[in-house]
């Protein structure tokens, strides 16, 4: 069973295995957190089917910096490497 992380944390269990992977306690808790991510992989649309405006808003979401001058394809990279 799953070491409960408190209310922050929606899956424990798929956090837990995140930072196993060695992925950072923020990313894996975006992940865990994320209603369309399930254990086997999220249902979220892919990157490259979404708009730049929404890439946009996830990066702003996220906290990713100098977002404003990103291009679609920046933004992707930049998202997958936070």
């Amino acid at each position: 069973m799953a070491k409960d992380h408190g209310p922050h944390i929606k899956n424990d269990e798929q956090y837990e295995k995140l930072r196993d992977q060695g992925v950072s306690k923020e990313k894996a808790a975006r992940i865990a957190n994320d209603p369309n991510s399930g254990k086997k992989g999220g249902k979220a649309e892919k990157y490259e089917e979404r708009t730049k405006e929404e890439l946009y808003q996830k990066a702003k979401e996220v906290g990713i910096d100098g977002r404003s001058d990103m291009s679609k394809e920046e933004l992707i990279n930049a998202l997958r490497n936070h």
